[in-house]
């Protein structure tokens, strides 16, 4: 039997911890969901997350450091102004980035690039150009593109040719939502979800009080971007997704329907069944990049590189062979209601 000066001791204790769980929990119930939104990268913004008081302000400070570091529509970064000759020297978002992507690259060897932009503008989706290019012009900016044309000694880049041109946009909108869901985390926020140009990373639970579920968009032609139809919805509770995909970011000429993502290796646009790559990871720079990356694979390539990345899960949209939309999910996904 229990002594009597035994549970004298034990019932204010746990009567503490029963009144202490429950203020905890009506506390954050009580406490309201913030929601802030603008433009950075040359896209949108959304993040909502649960604070008794706005982090606009520091969450704009922190996007602006990325932006100043990564973003190729401004002309003062860090990376436009390597492209143009002015520096070699690499800030800490910068290095961060470039180590991953160089890493990313290894894996999937060389699908995903950062040197790519070339090929991309002279198919004309950068410059909007148009225009196909001939076989010489193609072969000449195959001489400046490849990852192992540049590399990172110490803060310094370095390039094999000066006029190697680095492009994150793969990647940078992924890393933006891992730096102000770190932001947020050091604030003590324990429930939010970030969305930059459709990279997300979420954590615990919804202004609904559920899990955080995000929709998968069905590839249709779409240009406009006016098609919202869901293919499916998933569970992307503390997790980070991304999406990458050719079906609305494409053009015709001469009856060909040219994708917008550009094959590395052959210098491009890929050719195959493949329309959409929705990656989810342990962060988003992550998704971010190997979601170009299966574009740039296809299905069967997509596959090998998550046999050999169990950390990794994955849902893929592509065409059968009687022209009709079909799903690839990996093992866990399936796993999941």
């Amino acid at each position: 039997m229990i002594s009597k000066k035994k549970l004298a001791w034990q019932l204010p204790f746990l009567l503490f911890l029963i009144v202490g769980t429950v203020i905890i929990i009506r506390n954050q119930r009580l406490t309201p969901y913030q929601k802030d939104s603008g433009s950075v990268f040359g896209t949108e913004y959304h993040i909502t997350y649960q604070s008794d008081s706005s982090l606009q302000q520091s969450i704009m400070a922190e996007l602006r450091r990325v932006d100043e570091s990564l973003s190729m529509f401004n002309p003062k970064s860090t990376i436009s102004r390597i492209n143009k000759g002015e520096t070699d020297q690499a800030d800490e978002l910068f290095a961060e980035v470039f180590q991953k992507a160089q890493s990313i690259s290894k894996e999937t060897n060389g699908a995903f690039d950062i040197t790519v932009a070339p090929l991309v503008n002279a198919w004309g989706f950068g410059f909007k150009q148009g225009t196909e290019p001939t076989q010489h012009a193609i072969d000449s900016l195959l001489r400046i593109t490849g990852y192992q044309k540049v590399s990172l000694k110490g803060s310094r880049v370095v390039k094999s040719n000066p006029q190697v041109m680095l492009d994150c946009s793969a990647i940078a909108k992924g890393y933006g939502s891992d730096r102000i869901a770190k932001l947020l985390r050091s604030r003590g926020v324990e429930n939010y979800m970030i969305e930059i140009g459709g990279e997300i990373v979420t954590r615990g639970i919804s202004p609904k009080r559920l899990p955080w579920k995000i929709g998968v968009t069905k590839p249709t032609d779409d240009t406009l971007n006016m098609s919202q139809e869901l293919q499916t919805v998933l569970n992307v509770t503390d997790r980070a997704m991304a999406t990458s995909g050719n079906y609305r970011n494409f053009y015709y000429k001469n009856g060909r329907k040219y994708a917008h993502t550009i094959d590395p290796k052959s210098g491009r646009p890929v050719q195959h069944d493949l329309l959409s790559a929705t990656v989810l990871a342990d962060d988003c720079a992550t998704a971010d990049a190997y979601a170009t990356s299966f574009m740039v694979l296809g299905l069967d390539g997509a596959k090998k590189i998550l046999a050999n990345h169990p950390e990794l899960m994955a849902y893929l949209i592509y065409t059968d062979k009687n022209g009709d939309l079909a799903v690839w999910k990996s093992e866990k996904l399936r796993e999941e209601p």
